[in-house]
């Protein structure tokens, strides 16, 4: 079995308190920001575009993840509302940080005419980076349960406040659980490695690899949630599974009617003479 003694607390004062979780996702945010910033100049959109449409993602981005998970965890907010929406306290969804950064972004582009299927595009495998960054932090920090396994590769948090936090929520800290939230991190960069090399510049119109990369990941979450102890919704399927699932049944009939491969890109590099290479002096 694997040991993980790290306090998940890097410190508490009060209400205010930083988590490896919240460290790691503000950096996974600077890196996409970073990234679509440099990219973006290449496919024609300048990078103070990119930073102005990343002030509005990260505004939509924080209220959704922080509504999905509301809404998750209703029976305890219903009682306490402030909570709510004291946004500095634990407690966030990937989910609603996706679609509400996707949300906020797409509001933007369409109040300031901006091409949003194009920047999406770009956002695409930044996206899957950032969100690989971020869950080196969900590692560290052993909030997201899983269930109980006897495999070599089973975790147990040694550090008195996760094990609190487990025992807080019915959990035997001392036996070995699956690292649910590692599996994603590693779906994360299979997902990141088939759009950056498989899908970039060869999926057609516009728009359609980043509609690419949630099915994907939606697709491999979906079964990877099966090894965590999220509350079932419906069934033996959690919160997240089921927002999973819609995502797979818009952007899987999306892609099968309006994506189309294509060696366009290439066909053109390969015919244009100043890419051809040079001899070197």
């Amino acid at each position: 079995m694997i040991e993980i003694g790290i306090n998940p607390y890097i410190f508490d004062f009060g209400p205010l308190t930083l988590s490896w979780h919240g460290l790691f996702s503000v950096l996974g945010i600077a890196l996409a920001v970073f990234l679509v910033g440099r990219w973006a100049p290449r496919q024609g959109i300048s990078s103070d575009v990119v930073y102005s449409v990343a002030v509005w993602a990260i505004i939509g981005g924080i209220i959704g993840a922080r509504l999905v998970h509301v809404i998750d965890e209703w029976g305890f907010y219903s009682d306490n509302l402030v909570r709510s929406v004291q946004f500095w306290r634990p407690g966030v969804a990937i989910w609603g940080g996706v679609l509400g950064g996707l949300a906020g972004g797409l509001l933007c582009a369409r109040i300031y005419k901006l091409p949003a299927a194009r920047l999406a595009d770009i956002t695409a495998p930044a996206m899957l980076l950032a969100q690989a960054v971020g869950r080196i932090g969900d590692v560290i920090n052993g909030e997201h349960f899983a269930k109980y396994t006897d495999h070599f590769w089973g975790v147990i948090y040694t550090h008195p406040s996760t094990q609190y936090l487990f025992l807080n929520n019915g959990l035997d800290p001392n036996i070995p659980t699956h690292p649910a939230i590692f599996y994603e991190l590693v779906w994360d960069l299979i997902v990141f490695a088939v759009i950056w090399w498989g899908l970039r510049g060869k999926i057609q119109p516009e728009g359609m690899l980043f509609a690419a990369y949630l099915a994907l990941y939606a697709f491999g979450r979906f079964f990877i949630l099966f090894f965590h102890t999220y509350k079932d919704w419906f069934g033996d399927l959690n919160e997240a599974q089921i927002i999973s699932l819609l995502v797979l049944l818009i952007t899987v009939p999306l892609l099968g009617y309006r994506a189309r491969l294509s060696n366009k890109g290439e066909r053109t590099r390969k015919s244009n003479p100043n890419n051809r290479a040079r001899p070197q002096r």
